[in-house]
């Protein structure tokens, strides 16, 4: 016999599948892959502009993925323009990896992308119910963080 489960948890999970459908992992740049903009938005975080740069591992250790896989995004990225690798002066066996301008500009149509949709996201739900959700997705992702520490 199926075990009855609760409605209002049901309809949550049927919440979150939806978005799975709109296919949000898809970039809103044509051309690049949204784990490659996940990348530039790494450099840009972690690199200050006086600053030589980040190494791949610093970039692997950031986005918890594989070194290889960082070496390749940033193998095409590399050949598309969007950064560029210099040595580094104090550990030649070192790699640094920076942003070029263009790398720069493309991250600034990103976020334009990603700020004018959630505004209107704002302007669609007004602001108390736009804080509230806020509130709630920031509770939502550390009973999940917290459940996924305690089964693991």
């Amino acid at each position: 016999m199926e075990k009855s489960r609760n409605p209002i948890a049901q309809k949550l999970l049927e919440s979150f599948t939806q978005f799975h459908r709109l296919n949000w992992r898809q970039s809103p740049i044509v051309g690049l892959k949204s784990s490659e903009i996940m990348l530039l938005f790494c450099i840009k975080r972690t690199v200050k502009s006086d600053s030589v740069g980040i190494k791949v591992s610093d970039i692997s250790s950031a986005l918890k993925v594989a070194s290889p896989t960082v070496t390749q995004l940033i193998n095409g990225l590399e050949t598309s323009g969007f950064v560029e690798r210099t040595m580094d002066q104090e550990d030649r066996r070192a790699v640094r990896v920076n942003l070029t301008d263009k790398g720069k500009r493309t991250l600034e149509k990103v976020s334009d992308v990603f700020y004018n949709s959630f505004d209107g996201l704002v302007e669609y739900l007004g602001e108390e119910e736009s804080s509230k959700l806020a509130e709630l997705l920031s509770k939502v992702f550390t009973y999940f963080n917290e459940t996924r520490k305690e089964n693991f």
